[in-house]
């Protein structure tokens, strides 16, 4: 067991920091996409990719992750994103009724 912890935190480090990383989008409604990025992309390019997919306005789109806003300039390295990790999505709604 000490021969294989050894050899491969070195490895797991550096792929942390610039390996690709699985993530999974998950709409309101339950629909699912994912994409595989480097952990150094910016996500501003994922929510892009996912609003072209989906074919709304990405200004439209609000993207989630552990109920935080993502901002344009965020990274899965600066989220500290594991692996298989969920964003959220959410469709901004403007106005509406409210009934009584």
């Amino acid at each position: 067991m000490a021969d294989e912890q050894g050899g491969s935190q070195e490895e797991v480090k550096a792929e942390e920091t610039n390996g690709t990383i699985n993530i999974k989008v998950v709409s309101s409604t339950g629909e699912e996409v994912f994409f595989k990025i480097k952990k150094s992309t910016k996500l501003s390019k994922l929510q892009g990719a996912y609003a072209s997919k989906v074919g709304k306005d990405v200004g439209s789109i609000r993207f989630l992750y552990d109920g935080e806003r993502i901002n344009d300039d965020d990274t899965p390295n600066s989220l500290e994103m594991e692996d298989n990790d969920t964003i959220d999505v959410m469709v901004e709604q403007i106005g509406g009724v409210v009934l009584p």
